[in-house]
């Protein structure tokens, strides 16, 4: 797995060059973020903080230089309580990491930086990142921030793995398993990878494990294993190929990120 450049990464910047850097107001900062928890027994607990940390390496090593764009210490811990009965899940609450969250982008906001990208790549925490960015933009009307998930830039995920792999493969299937074979191929144990999908899911209902009308669970609800979908049939292969198009996307993201201007068409004045 590919560390960050050392000219793009934060904590090797010293404090002097960060007060006198120009243009702070559209320098990008990005905070990536995982989690430590469960993915079976072929994949370590890192998976999650694993995949931000190299598709973001490797995005920053392939962005325009010009573009001034900055990768924060990654972010281990997440919101994990879903897989806390599964050993060695280390998860924070909902309440801590929206303080966490909330600390980190107030500190990057007092450095005089306008613009926080917060990479995330585990499903248990989308939500977190929306209400954090939501609050904390009302709160600081320059501030420029954006909850984003890692897998939905545009990749080529959907054209290697199966129908029922792309609805249910959730968590240690054939996505994350060949990814994690391409990232950290010594930490794979393809011996011990299963199949497992979501037991007893409703059957002609509007209600579903993750879509419009969801119901909450947790991974004991869903798998014996912990794993929810297919990495028997995971390739190093195919996980380069995701990983060539997600850095790709990435890539894309953080120029936009970079160009973005925040819409203001009140500015600020109440309605």
């Amino acid at each position: 797995m590919n560390h960050f450049p050392n000219h793009r990464y934060f904590a090797y910047l010293t404090s002097p060059a960060i007060a006198s850097m120009t243009n702070k107001e559209n320098v990008v900062i990005i905070q990536p973020m995982g989690a430590i928890e469960q993915h079976g027994a072929h994949l370590p607990l890192i998976v999650d903080a694993a995949i931000s940390i190299g598709v973001l390496a490797r995005a920053l090593d392939k962005l325009d230089p010009a573009i001034p764009a900055y990768a924060l210490p990654p972010l281990y811990y997440g919101k994990s309580n879903e897989h806390s009965t599964f050993a060695g899940t280390i998860t924070m609450s909902t309440q801590t990491m929206l303080a966490v969250l909330t600390d980190i982008a107030e500190s990057v906001y007092r450095a005089g930086f306008r613009k926080l990208a917060l990479m995330n790549s585990h499903g248990g925490q989308p939500q977190i990142l929306e209400i954090v960015a939501r609050d904390l933009h009302d709160k600081y009307s320059d501030l420029m921030i954006f909850p984003l998930f890692t897998w939905r830039v545009p990749n080529v995920a959907k054209d290697l793995l199966t129908a029922k792999e792309l609805e249910f493969g959730i968590h240690g299937g054939d996505a994350e398993t060949s990814l994690m074979l391409a990232l950290l191929p010594e930490q794979v144990d393809m011996d011990k990878a299963v199949t497992e999908y979501p037991y007893g899911l409703p059957e002609q209902s509007m209600l579903s494990m993750e879509g419009a009308n969801p119901f909450a669970w947790v991974t004991r609800d869903l798998t014996k294993s912990g794993v929810l979908g297919d990495a028997r049939v995971a390739t190093r292969e195919k996980g380069e190929k995701i990983l060539a198009s997600l850095v790709d996307g990435w890539t894309e993201l953080i120029e936009d990120i970079y160009k973005f201007e925040q819409p203001k068409a009140y500015g600020n004045h109440l309605l």
